[in-house]
């Protein structure tokens, strides 16, 4: 049913819109010339074909068939070369040596190697308790205002590796090598056999 502003009309509703008077509404065959422009019949040719040659697509095909066609094709060797010989890559393993207590006296090989896998134990130690702190943090902010009770094993576990983290590095200082850290450790004997007396 087709609803006007006036009801008493009985009129088709085709080319109404609801609440207007527009009854079979056309364009006007006199419209604006200007407004509603005609499509061009041809498509303009943007790019004009001539007898002469472009210089710059004279350079861009000199610079692909100098350049990028020989580094290509010598990279695509070199991939396919390492594609067969593919190294399998494992952490570099270092044989344990003796502790510097352990060494002779005078024996500068054994003083070096005992004081290089010292500072190597020293960064795996400083590795290993940034990766729990990590771990510890990730679970507070995951866990939020429950994170006291739901990350009880993180902290338990970040307490500890601190704690032997302090023990063993903890009184070094900025300059900390082997030789420093054993004479601490000896410190440390004695103090706790003085305790004991």
């Amino acid at each position: 049913m087709c609803f006007t502003h006036a009801p008493s009309r009985k009129e088709s509703c085709r080319g109404r819109a609801v609440g207007f008077r527009f009854v079979n509404a056309k364009m006007p065959a006199d419209h604006d010339k200007r407004a509603y422009p005609e499509p061009p019949e041809k498509t303009p040719v943007l790019d004009k074909q001539t007898v002469v040659p472009k210089p710059a697509a004279i350079i861009a095909s000199l610079f692909y068939y100098s350049v990028d066609v020989p580094v290509t094709a010598f990279r695509d060797a070199i991939d396919s070369i390492r594609a067969k010989n593919r190294p399998v890559y494992y952490h570099q393993k270092f044989r344990r040596v003796p502790d510097l207590t352990e060494c002779q006296e005078g024996d500068y090989v054994c003083y070096y190697e005992a004081e290089m896998q010292w500072r190597r134990d020293f960064k795996v130690d400083q590795e290993i308790v940034k990766v729990v702190q990590e771990r510890m943090k990730a679970c507070h902010k995951r866990e939020g205002a429950n994170s006291r009770q739901n990350c009880a094993k993180e902290l338990e576990q970040f307490t500890e590796v601190a704690k032997n983290y302090q023990s063993r590095y903890g009184d070094l200082g900025a300059y900390a090598s082997g030789r420093k850290c054993l004479m601490k450790q000896k410190e440390r004997m004695i103090a706790a056999q003085a305790k004991n007396v």
